[in-house]
């Protein structure tokens, strides 16, 4: 493969790594919500009245009901979380191999430090400690 296929396929992979990553986080976000949901009404009586969204339609139903098809949502989360993180560790050791198979590096970006010491920009010798250092 040329250098260009190699870029391609390099950046295509990176791409699908953050997309994996972003729908993890979505996912997790929701079940989050589902946690929040299950714990403000498993305390409440079963027979009490509320209501759920279901395919953009708010129904009545009562606790008893939707607690049980709340924490199987949960559930259903959590596996697909399962499988999303184990797709995500498959692209991360494919990537891995590729950097390794075509010794791909990444470069750094230009305001950083550079090896010799020398900053860029014009810094005006301030130093700057970590937040909070004043405590």
């Amino acid at each position: 493969m040329n250098e260009q296929a190699v870029a391609n396929m390099y950046g295509a992979m990176r791409t699908d790594i953050n997309q994996i990553y972003s729908k993890i986080t979505e996912l997790e976000m929701e079940v989050s919500e589902h946690s929040l949901v299950i714990n403000a009404i498993q305390p409440l009586d079963p027979s009490r009245r509320c209501y759920r969204m279901i395919g953009g339609v708010l129904v009545e139903r009562t606790i008893k009901e939707v607690l049980p098809a709340v924490q199987r949502n949960k559930e259903g989360l959590e596996e697909v979380i399962a499988r999303f993180n184990e797709a995500l560790e498959k692209k991360k050791k494919d990537l891995a191999e590729l950097e390794a198979k075509y010794k791909i590096r990444i470069k750094k970006g230009d305001g950083e430090m550079k090896d010799d010491g020398k900053k860029e920009g014009n810094a005006q010798g301030v130093l700057v400690g970590p937040a909070g250092a004043n405590e």
